[in-house]
């Protein structure tokens, strides 16, 4: 049966004409899928089409206007013959663990290294998973990410492919396991809904990387879905890292929910992209968890991006911390709305949120929001936002230095990225990650080709 078309889009800025389109790539979708994604699906589908994508009217995208997105003829991309230059993979890689690698939202085994994992640790497709052992993921998949707005329901409505990874009691993986997005748009709009899905048993422990890269120079659309299950006494490391072309669209989701006495470190990295939101949802739901969210974006020209977070504090004993930093130069805006829930049984509740920007031109803007919502009386938690520029004392002690005034300002700028990029504790991300700020300052594109 047919999904079909309602007659409204309440809060949306979508028009008629971008819902059919994607309507009309739903229902070409091919692939035997088991008939309870079937089901997920077609119900998502009807889901967005009621909803189409949010406009402006709504809070949580009121500086956020995602009309070029709605607007764009974007074509679903289909596994396509692909040549990828051995320098932009080896470029985004760290050298050490495993690696999957996707083009266009499709798995290239070819590309990919999967071995030396420890016993019952998969890395693998999800469409792999999905034709051969879909019994596997039936509990988790799309269970956990939240579908208030038109993107995560348009991502589940087009689950195709994307990763897996599945960690038994115990497992411990001590290599970083590399997730690699790579657009290479061929020169017509295309857009992929790569969907994620990390499932770690209790006691495991892993660090997983998230990598998205855009070649060329054409407009694409990545719209990515991220489900984090941590199990009791677990501990994951999440790293995000957005590099798309300056023409790109991107929007990502990722939730997490965590079980007893788990531990769960996030780091989302926005270098590139036109228009980028992500939004990083966190649910504490046993005692004794712990989170931390940390974040970098550094923007330039007339780039937007916008981080939203939710840590909900549903249990008591749980402890969180946050630290977002952002750069914005040029024309460039961004946006930080963090929220902090701490309901009524989570007494005992820690929580510390800080977002703080420097603005390097008289033209970049910054709309910051962190939010506490506390319902219980036994807590210590706190908020703040600071925005700035660089500071006149600091730039003239180095130039009585000798430094020149580029120079000083390079310095000044790359420490307070730094201070973000020495929290990582994987040090190869580390190291990438330092080598792209100053990469930044020096002219080059997110993508790696120069401005």
């Amino acid at each position: 049966m047919p999904v079909r078309l309602p007659m409204h889009h309440d809060g949306a800025s979508t028009t008629m004409n971008s819902i059919d389109s994607y309507l009309a790539s739903f229902e070409r979708v091919n692939g035997s899928v088991p008939a309870w994604l079937t089901t997920l699906r077609r119900n998502a589908m009807h889901r967005f089409a009621d909803q189409g994508f949010p406009g402006t009217r709504l809070e949580d995208w009121k500086y956020t206007d995602v009309a070029p997105i709605a607007k764009l003829p974007f074509r679903l991309a289909a596994a396509l013959p692909v040549r990828v230059a051995r320098e932009v993979i080896e470029a985004a890689s760290f050298g050490v663990g495993t690696r999957l690698v996707f083009v266009n939202g499709c798995y290239l085994p070819e590309l990919s290294s999967t071995d030396a994992l420890p016993a019952g640790v998969r890395v693998t497709s999800l469409g792999r998973v999905l034709a051969h052992e879909p019994d596997l993921i039936e509990a988790h998949l799309a269970r956990y990410a939240n579908t208030a707005h038109g993107f995560t329901t348009l991502n589940t409505a087009f689950i195709q492919d994307g990763a897996v990874v599945y960690l038994p009691q115990r497992a411990m993986v001590p290599e970083l396991i590399h997730l690699l997005f790579i657009s290479q748009p061929p020169g017509e709009p295309l857009v992929y809904h790569p969907r994620i899905l990390i499932v770690a048993g209790d006691g495991s422990q892993a660090t997983v990387v998230e990598t998205y890269v855009g070649s060329g120079t054409g407009a694409y659309f990545t719209n990515a879905v991220t489900e984090i299950v941590v199990g009791a006494n677990a501990d994951i490391t999440h790293y995000n890292l957005q590099r798309e072309n300056e023409h790109a669209f991107h929007v990502a989701t990722i939730e997490a929910r965590q079980g007893v006495g788990s531990r769960l470190q996030s780091y989302a990295v926005s270098l590139g992209g036109a228009l980028v939101r992500s939004d990083i949802n966190t649910l504490l739901d046993a005692e004794g968890c712990e989170c931390s969210l940390d974040g970098l974006y550094m923007v330039a020209g007339t780039q937007h991006v916008d981080h939203h977070t939710s840590i909900d504090h549903r249990q008591p004993r749980c402890t969180s911390r946050e630290l977002y930093k952002g750069v914005l130069d040029g024309k460039s805006s961004g946006v930080f709305n963090g929220k902090v829930y701490v309901r009524p049984h989570a007494q005992q509740s820690d929580a510390g949120q800080v977002n703080k920007n420097l603005l390097l031109s008289d033209d970049a803007t910054i709309d910051s929001k962190p939010q506490l919502e506390i319902f219980a009386d036994d807590v210590k938690c706190s908020h703040g936002a600071a925005i700035g520029r660089l500071d006149d004392e600091a730039l003239f002690y180095l130039r009585s230095r000798g430094i020149d005034a580029a120079a000083a300002r390079d310095l000044l700028i790359a420490a307070f990225a730094n201070e973000l990029v020495e929290r990582m504790q994987a040090a190869p991300v580390r190291a990438q990650l330092e080598r792209l700020v100053w990469s930044r300052l020096h002219g080059a594109a997110p993508g790696g080709a120069s401005r």
